[in-house]
């Protein structure tokens, strides 16, 4: 349980920075304003997608060796809720977004979740490790 807590907090903390950094490649959400409040809900939304991402990578050992997947699994997910923000209308990106080609969507929403994911992972190996 305290591994799992630990996950939490860190993809909350990670994820509202990088909301905060890459909140400038947006236009609008839901055709208003971006707000700290916004950002906030997003970083809490990409906490959770987080941790239940990470859980079998903490209760199966086949999976190991194996944390790339994580990288893997955390893009395809950010791109399929990327692929639904955009259809759906309920963000925008202005002009500073690049984006990916064939699969059009933002560079910096699409490698998030993998990347922090990964990054959440091996930083509470390391912390948990530095209690023993």
């Amino acid at each position: 349980m305290k591994k799992i807590g630990t996950i939490f907090i860190l993809a909350f903390v990670f994820n509202v920075i990088w909301e905060n950094i890459h909140a400038i490649l947006y236009a609008s959400y839901k055709g208003g304003e971006i707000t700290q409040f916004i950002l906030l809900r997003a970083s809490l939304f990409d906490a959770i997608v987080i941790t239940l991402l990470l859980l079998p990578f903490l209760f199966f050992s086949f999976l190991e060796n194996k944390k790339w997947l994580i990288l893997l699994i955390g893009i395809l997910i950010a791109v399929v809720n990327e692929w639904y923000g955009l259809t759906t209308s309920r963000w925008v990106y202005n002009s500073l977004m690049p984006i990916v080609p064939f699969i059009e969507v933002g560079l910096t929403p699409m490698l998030q979740l993998g990347l922090l994911g990964y990054l959440v992972m091996v930083t509470q190996d390391a912390v948990l490790q530095r209690q023993k």
